[in-house]
């Protein structure tokens, strides 16, 4: 007997191959066709298997824009950061598309590059292809969260991750930048500093303000004065770590460790001062927030607060999953992840002794006063 579909199809591109087609060919309906490659149970594992196979030699892909709009959702999410190829981003997003996957979710991953203009625009952009969520991790310069609420006020479940806005009514998964930025000052104390400079972030951005939270508590406990000429604020980047040594450096009042905001800062730090020629442990000390798989591979290793980034992005995509699915019940929540103090090759020895002070250390910090 002829194939009555055959020979049509090769006239066709194999993405145009539809559900009418295979049924046509199986003499069977539309529905059941639907079913069969949903794995309804309603289907015989019989005729399940054939539409399959059918589907699989033509080439059919599912039309999932169709289908989603039949049931209202998406089944995509939008994400929005200020940077891809990064060390704590990077992580961050492949954890996110381990959930996705999971859960039979599509990521539109976009990128900002901290600009503000860039990241409205991709909130925009994400609204107009009807994402049944978004998740942000906001740039540097972000002070308006009127885009935000415009999701909020579409039904759009939005949460904010590691970098949040201060607005209310959002989810907000973050890691614990006081808790962390306490212990890591704290561990400068320990092994006999008494002036500890902070190569911090925007002041204006949550995990740099938190992080300076963290560091003058510590010393507020440790009873050592607050030296607002060792806090300097600039940006994330190794230039910014880079021009903030040199600062430090030019005014004569050079401390004897630097706490870092992240690890770009640090390796900026590490740059300027091998050119001052300057030792690091020795002549000056370092540790800072956050790490890479680099940091193994450097000499001296820098000591560091690890950050959760796996957990971040998996806790960030199933907090948003969840909310979606439960849309008329939601009441936003805050979740705040531990850190761990890692001790490599700085920060270790002490100042007044030359001996080691805890060497090879990891220890889990949770939020302390």
């Amino acid at each position: 007997m002829a194939d009555p579909i055959g020979p049509r199809r090769s006239a066709k591109k194999s993405s145009q191959v539809t559900m009418d087609d295979i049924a046509q060919r199986l003499r069977v309906s539309k529905v059941t066709v639907s079913k069969a490659l949903r794995g309804h149970p309603d289907i015989s594992a019989e005729t399940t298997a054939k539409i399959k196979k059918l589907a699989r030699k033509w080439g059919y892909i599912p039309n999932y824009p169709a289908r989603n709009l039949a049931s209202n959702h998406s089944k995509t999410i939008g994400v929005i950061v200020p940077k891809i190829a990064h060390y704590f981003f990077s992580p961050v997003i492949e954890a996110m598309y381990d959930v996705a996957f999971e859960n039979g979710y599509e990521l539109i991953l976009t990128v900002s590059q901290e600009s503000v203009q860039r990241e409205q625009k991709h909130v925009e952009t994400l609204l107009s292809m009807r994402v049944d969520g978004i998740i942000v991790s906001v740039t540097q310069e972000t002070r308006d969260g009127s885009i935000f609420q415009r999701a909020k006020q579409r039904g759009v479940p939005l949460t904010f991750m590691d970098r949040v806005m201060d607005d209310e009514g959002f989810n907000k998964i973050v890691a614990d930048d006081f808790g962390g930025a306490f212990t890591a000052t704290e561990q400068a104390i320990r092994v006999g500093c008494r002036t500890i400079a902070h190569l911090s972030g925007n002041r204006y951005l949550s995990i740099a303000r938190n992080r300076l939270a963290g560091y003058k508590a510590a010393l507020k406990k440790h009873e050592i004065p607050v030296s607002e000429d060792r806090i300097l604020f600039s940006g994330l980047s190794d230039d910014d770590g880079y021009a903030g040594f040199q600062s430090l450096y030019e005014s004569k009042r050079m401390p004897e460790c630097i706490f870092c905001v992240t690890y770009p800062v640090a390796l900026g730090v590490c740059r300027a001062a091998r050119e001052r020629g300057m030792r690091i442990p020795e002549d000056i000390d370092i540790i800072t927030f956050g790490s890479s798989t680099l940091n193994r591979f450097q000499s001296p290793s820098m000591s560091y607060i690890e950050q959760p980034t796996t957990e971040l992005g998996r806790k960030a995509l199933e907090l948003t999953i969840d909310t979606i699915r439960t849309t008329n019940d939601f009441v936003p929540q805050t979740i705040t992840l531990p850190t761990r103090l890692v001790l490599r090759d700085t920060c270790v020895r002490s100042r007044q002794h030359g001996q080691k002070a805890g060497v090879g250390l990891t220890k889990k910090v949770g939020m302390q006063a």
